[in-house]
């Protein structure tokens, strides 16, 4: 059908048709984007002070063999794609992720601009078993997921917008962020389900599941998408609909492990001014905070959609709510507990909603972290009570190590039919009954603390299972949300009962392992 296109205001990086190989000896070359990446971990705790501080070097790969798989990738991509080496500025910025925790010092970077040259490029990976990583927006916190020490694939050249208002679709390349995509969709009046925070990837998201403002109303990400062009693998490349029955509930939840998506087609919904912002308090409000948090998440009003960030400051938690309606203003009532709280910041207005995405900014990467998803059934006084409290003993704990230390959690609540909205999926693997997603984080400076981190946010995660499992939420084998889900978390857990099937699928469409190259949660 025909699709009328949506201009977009890309880097120029995604329009070069010549080729070099930028960062070998007498190679020359033009960095045509001088515009540092600026990704943001906003959302997660809305006291994270960020730096302005870019890295100016790229990482020291190390020496291996892997630089002879760059080279095999060089001489045969087309005039589309490019590849390139340190120190080359866009070596760096295709290493670059949301958290120094998460980069790699990877052989060379590859951005392929066409499915054909990924194609080309998942043969040679396959044939010569080189580890690999594919990034898109970088938003990825676990350390070896989007990044790697052999061959970086940056989709950063997959940036196409194109829109049919009439028929309900947009096409979306996975490198766009949501903040620019919500910023093209404006002037069309149409709008799709997708990420709440500027930096965060399209391709990540939808692939992990992808929670937003609208799933009330419409459900995940992934119950939003008709169709996906993807790479398979042996280097096929396919678009995969409803009609491919394995594929299409693999692909739909099942992270990097089936092939390299190039393309999502999604289904569009109106989308007019909203009611929305940002309520920051100080601690002495924590107890009143509380209360009006429990009653909103009562609240069966699916145009409604609320975040709660609780953040360590000083032995104390200062609570914040990020508030949201789809509609100019809200119903009576609905938000006037949180309104009559004295704020210590108030930006809740009537505005579009890209305005609302990126008033949550969007900083330098000059900080590591982790996440990690703490799934609840309900919020109550007792479990509020209790994530305050280990909020506290953590940030207590931990903050006497690193001045940078940041500790907090992001509580997201949503109707109790968000996953009546789609089909089977591999994620989530139980649409019976809502789970809330949450996440826990840790923010911190110094490299030597990272197992220390991440033991801690382990702890901080089970202490926050215990007690909702003592107070009778039906939690134990709850699937955390994949996106924020830490690193070691056992596939198991994360899939469920469809576990099997997907390692079924795997095996048939992947049977030489070539996905289980790169890094993320293999099944």
């Amino acid at each position: 059908m025909l699709m009328t296109p949506v201009k977009v205001d890309v880097s120029p990086r995604g329009h070069r048709v010549h080729r070099s190989i930028k960062g070998l000896p007498g190679s020359q070359g033009v960095y045509q984007d001088d515009r540092p990446i600026m990704l943001s971990p906003a959302l997660l705790i809305c006291a994270l002070s960020f730096s302005s501080v870019v890295r100016g070097k790229a990482p020291t790969p190390p020496k291996s063999d892997f630089v002879g798989t760059c080279k095999h990738i060089a001489a045969t991509i087309s005039n589309a794609s490019e590849i390139f080496f340190p120190p080359s500025p866009e070596y760096t910025i295709d290493n670059t992720h949301v958290f120094l925790s998460s980069d790699a010092a990877s052989a060379c970077s590859v951005e392929p601009g066409s499915a054909q040259d990924i194609s080309a490029i998942l043969r040679i990976i396959g044939s010569t078993r080189t580890p690999f990583a594919v990034k898109s927006g970088g938003h990825a916190t676990n350390p070896g997921f989007s990044s790697t020490k052999g061959v970086q694939i940056s989709m950063a050249r997959f940036r196409d917008i194109t829109v049919n208002a009439t028929a309900n679709i947009v096409e979306l390349g996975p490198a766009l962020t949501w903040d620019e995509v919500y910023t093209a969709l404006e002037p069309t009046g149409v709008n799709v389900i997708g990420g709440r925070i500027p930096g965060v990837g399209v391709g990540g998201l939808l692939l992990g599941g992808g929670y937003s403002f609208r799933s009330s109303q419409f459900g995940l990400g992934v119950d939003n998408i008709l169709g996906l062009e993807v790479v398979l693998p042996n280097g096929t490349i396919t678009t995969v609909t409803s009609e491919d029955e394995d594929l299409w509930f693999a692909l739909r939840g099942g992270m990097n492990n089936f092939g390299i998506v190039t393309k999502f087609i999604l289904k569009s919904h109106p989308q007019g001014q909203i009611w929305a912002g940002t309520l920051i308090y100080g601690p002495d409000q924590l107890g009143a905070f509380e209360q009006a948090f429990v009653k909103v998440t009562q609240s069966n009003d699916t145009k409604a959609a609320v975040a709660c960030a609780l953040s360590y400051t000083s032995g104390a938690v200062a609570p914040a709510i990020f508030i949201f309606y789809d509609a100019p203003t809200p119903p009576a009532g609905l938000f006037d507990d949180f309104l009559a709280i004295p704020a210590v910041s108030n930006d809740v207005s009537t505005r579009t909603y890209a305005d609302f995405v990126l008033s949550f900014g969007n900083p330098a990467p000059s900080l590591r972290g982790y996440y990690s998803g703490a799934p609840l059934a309900q919020f109550t006084p007792a479990i509020l009570n209790a994530i305050v409290n280990q909020t506290v003993f953590w940030g207590n704990k931990l903050t006497p190590l690193d001045k940078n230390v940041t500790v907090g959690a992001t509580l997201e609540p949503f109707n109790s039919g968000i996953f009546s909205h789609g089909s089977d999926s591999a994620f989530p693997p139980d649409r019976s009954h809502a789970l809330f997603p949450n996440v826990l984080g840790f923010v911190w400076s110094n490299a030597s603390l990272d197992d220390t981190m991440a033991r801690g946010l382990r702890e901080y995660t089970d202490a926050i299972g215990a007690a909702a499992l003592a107070e009778g939420q039906n939690v134990s084998h709850a699937a955390p949300y994949i996106n924020y889900a830490l690193f070691d978390t056992p596939v198991e857990l994360l899939y469920g009962e469809n576990l099997p099937r997907l390692r079924a699928i795997k095996k048939e469409i992947d049977p030489k392992n070539v996905m289980g190259l790169a890094g993320g949660f293999k099944v």
